[in-house]
């Protein structure tokens, strides 16, 4: 296999692809530019706050523009919250009471949040169902939201208050839902029942479609700063966009009632989430393309991977299945070779806090966790997929995709 050749092989036939996404992070720039020049960002929002962090106006102001660039009515972006699973838990909580009803309707949710809901080892240490939160589930048909499904349920089940949709595949093997389909889905929603929220996980989702879910009229959407937001400059943090009310609530939840969103001091991390904000429509352009270089290689070499390079993409992940274990986990050993943090590290299977199986996992990243600088992991179990995100320049991207293509045959 001569590699230089199959990479020049797939860059010439990706190019229409690439300049499909070049568009769409034009357009993203755009709404980005747009949002800091009409709150008029200056360097003064840049500005340490201490203590309570009252009349922190960087925070203010990084809010404003959040809810703008996520086409929502409101936003709170902090530092402080740790994962995107912690600004789910935190919106969750702040939206549901004793007696609701929360409905998954994409199946069961990403593994980490299967305890803070109470599926798993969660029923006693202050999970959603030790707080007296029920939980249901619908599946996807034929890799569709069942949208008849939930219109039965909702009538069935009068205490329904959130619908959950989680945007991205995950570890699933499943299409990853598009803006427009959460649109067709809150449509259906308001129709029966209009106060219940329909909640977004948007994580690995953000830019890569001209609209976010808050567009099409989601109530709440949620998701994680050292992922695609944080543009691989931000170094820790989550959000929360959506309704007035409904991040009003959460707020409530992230700090304590009455007090909300209006402390909390940014001591100094508003700067690299504005800088984050500002480069991550380039940067989720140039993990797409390095997702469509993945697939369109893999596909050659005999592996099924999910999107095709072809295919319209809604999150950055690309999956590949290799239905071979040895070549999973050297493809992921690849990736970290190829890193520019840690390369001479080897990935090896191991158990992970909030899964249920080993997880390998390539991760050679200047912010620890960071999947929207390059990684790849999954966990080693049939068909042996493996789940790549992110890379900050395509180039790098290139890079490891190449390391990884010398493992192969090994």
């Amino acid at each position: 296999m001569n590699i230089s050749e199959l990479i020049s092989e797939a860059e010439e036939n990706l190019a229409q692809v690439f300049t499909k996404i070049d568009k769409t992070a034009f357009y993203n720039q755009k709404k980005v530019l747009e949002a800091f020049q009409k709150h008029r960002i200056s360097d003064t929002h840049f500005n340490y706050s201490t203590g309570y962090g009252y009349n922190d106006k960087g925070r203010d102001a990084l809010d404003l523009v959040w809810a703008d660039v996520f086409e929502s009515e409101a936003a709170f972006v902090r530092s402080n919250i740790v994962s995107g699973t912690h600004a789910i838990n935190i919106g969750l909580f702040g939206l549901l009471r004793p007696g609701d009803i929360m409905l998954s309707v994409t199946g069961t949710p990403y593994d980490t949040l299967t305890g803070a809901i109470g599926l798993k080892n969660g029923g006693d240490i202050g999970s959603l169902r030790d707080f007296g939160v029920k939980y249901g589930q619908i599946e996807l048909k034929d890799n569709k939201l069942d949208l008849h499904a939930t219109r039965e349920y909702l009538k069935n089940n009068k205490c329904v208050k959130i619908i959950f949709a989680q945007k991205s595949k995950g570890y699933q093997d499943r299409a990853t839902l598009s803006s427009r389909d959460i649109g067709g889905l809150v449509e259906l929603v308001k129709q029966v029942k209009p106060e219940i929220y329909v909640v977004v996980d948007n994580c690995y989702g953000e830019f890569v479609e001209e609209h976010e879910p808050g567009y099409y009229g989601a109530d709440m959407i949620i998701g994680s700063l050292i992922k695609n937001p944080g543009g691989g400059i931000a170094e820790s943090g989550g959000y929360i966009a959506g309704t007035k009310k409904a991040v009003e609530l959460a707020a409530h939840r992230l700090t304590a009632p009455l007090v909300g969103a209006e402390v909390g001091a940014s001591l100094g991390a508003t700067r690299n989430i504005f800088k984050g904000l500002f480069f991550a429509p380039h940067i989720v352009a140039q993990s797409l393309k390095t997702a469509c270089l993945a697939a369109y290689i893999y596909n050659i070499l005999g592996c099924e991977v999910s999107p095709r390079y072809d295919a319209e993409r809604f999150d950055i992940i690309q999956a590949v299945k290799f239905f071979d274990e040895h070549k999973m986990i050297k493809f992921i050993q690849g990736i970290q070779a190829g890193s520019a943090v840690d390369s001479y590290a080897l990935p090896v299977p191991g158990d992970m806090p909030g899964y249920n199986n080993k997880i390998i996992m390539a991760s050679g990243s200047f912010t620890q966790g960071s999947s929207i600088e390059i990684s790849a992991d999954g966990p080693v179990k049939p068909p042996y997929t493996a789940f790549m995100q992110g890379g900050l320049t395509y180039e790098s991207g290139k890079f490891c995709l190449m390391k990884a293509l010398e493992s192969f045959e090994k």
